[in-house]
Formats: C-alpha cells, sequence, structure tokens
C-alpha cells in the first residue's frame, strides 16, 4: 500500500497570516510611543508663573534708575549755595559789623555726591514728593506702596516708621559707585524729601542730611 507523503513544513507564511501580526505590532509601537511622549509632558519642565507675570521688581527699579539717569548728563553741576556776599556794596559803603558771609560746605550732599548723582537726586526728590504729597493719611503701609508703585523695590527701603501724623523713610539709590540716598518724611502736602550721602560700598547706612 502506497503512502501518501506528509506536507513538510516551511518557514515561509501565507501572507495573509503576516499581515494581522503586522498590524499587532504596529499597534504595540504606537501605544509605547504614545507612553513615552505624555511621561515626557508630565515630567518635563513646566512653564513658571513667574515667567509671564511680568517684570521682576528689581527689574523695574534698575528700569527706573536708568531712565533717569538718562535725564543727567555727566556734565550736571551741583547747585552749590553762594560762597560770596549775596549783593554787591555801593562804592565806598562797608558791610555792617553783624553781617554774616556764607561759608562753603565741607560735607553732606553738596561736596560727596557727584554731579550724575545731585541731578538724580533732584528728579527723585520732585517723583516722591509729589506721590506723597496726595496722602490724606500717610501710614507707613500707603508710604511703602506709594514707593513701590514708583519702582523703588522693598530692599532699598529703610527705616520706614511713623511719629505723630508724619512717616519717615531712607531710600538708598546707590549705583555704579554713587552714594545718593533720600531722606523722606511723609506729612501730606507737607511732605519733605531731601538728598543724604551712604558709603559708596558695604551696608546701607545714611548720613549727611541736606540742609
Amino acid at each position: 500500500m502506497r503512502r501518501t507523503p506528509a506536507p513538510t513544513s516551511t518557514a515561509t507564511r501565507s501572507p495573509h497570516r503576516l499581515r494581522p501580526l503586522l498590524a499587532v505590532a504596529a499597534l504595540a509601537a504606537v501605544t509605547l510611543t504614545a507612553c513615552g511622549t505624555e511621561k515626557t509632558a508630565v515630567g518635563g519642565p513646566r512653564s513658571s508663573p513667574a515667567d509671564t507675570a511680568g517684570p521682576r521688581p528689581d527689574a523695574a527699579f534698575t528700569e527706573t534708575l536708568s531712565e533717569i539717569a538718562q535725564r543727567c548728563p555727566p556734565s550736571a553741576s551741583p547747585e552749590a549755595p553762594p560762597t560770596g556776599p549775596a549783593r554787591t556794596l555801593p562804592s565806598g559803603e562797608t558791610p555792617p559789623g553783624d553781617a554774616i558771609e556764607p561759608i562753603a560746605p565741607t560735607a553732606g550732599p553738596e561736596v560727596e555726591l557727584n554731579a550724575r548723582d545731585w541731578c538724580a537726586g533732584n528728579l527723585h526728590e520732585e517723583r516722591i514728593t509729589q506721590a506723597l504729597g496726595k496722602l490724606a493719611d500717610p501710614t507707613p503701609t500707603e508710604v511703602r506702596a506709594v514707593l513701590n508703585d514708583l519702582g523703588y523695590i522693598d530692599e532699598r527701603i529703610h527705616g520706614l516708621k511713623r511719629s505723630g501724623t508724619t512717616t519717615r523713610f531712607l531710600l538708598d539709590l546707590r549705583e555704579r559707585g554713587g552714594r545718593l540716598c533720600l531722606n523722606g518724611s511723609a506729612a501730606g502736602e507737607k511732605t519733605v524729601v531731601d538728598k543724604c550721602v551712604a558709603p559708596a560700598t558695604g551696608p546701607f547706612k545714611a548720613g549727611g542730611r541736606e540742609a
């Protein structure tokens, strides 16, 4: 009796059987890729709220100083008080014995601040006096808020305290080796802001208030 030979196995499979396997493999690859992308999105760096919150306070302060400095040319000179008689006496007359001739200062903002700081100090005084003069009751909190709105940061505001109806403060405006500071008394329409002199380097310490 003649036997029918059994079919031999072959490594070649039918194209109809390979198509489902390839589809499954492709689906698995897409799934893994999607998982990796999701993980990266979750674990990756996120934008900080500070990145979209606008300029930082210290940047606004630097911009304020820069804008004022641009209005003060290097050739600006301090407005020193007169050193001679207030008027010229007619020929033959002599000043009265009790006449006092102004004396040139030897210390203080007039002689210790450079031309740039003197000019900038005048501009800072004007803008701060006008802003604080609008406060009916200048409490330390309100004074700080006004100074912040003008671009002055908390790190540069010192000695903020109230005395009666007046709030006093010091403002450190040193930059580029300068020594400018301001000594302020906020009291509504009677607000006074004067220049003062701070050390060129080191911790802030005010001295030499303008007379």
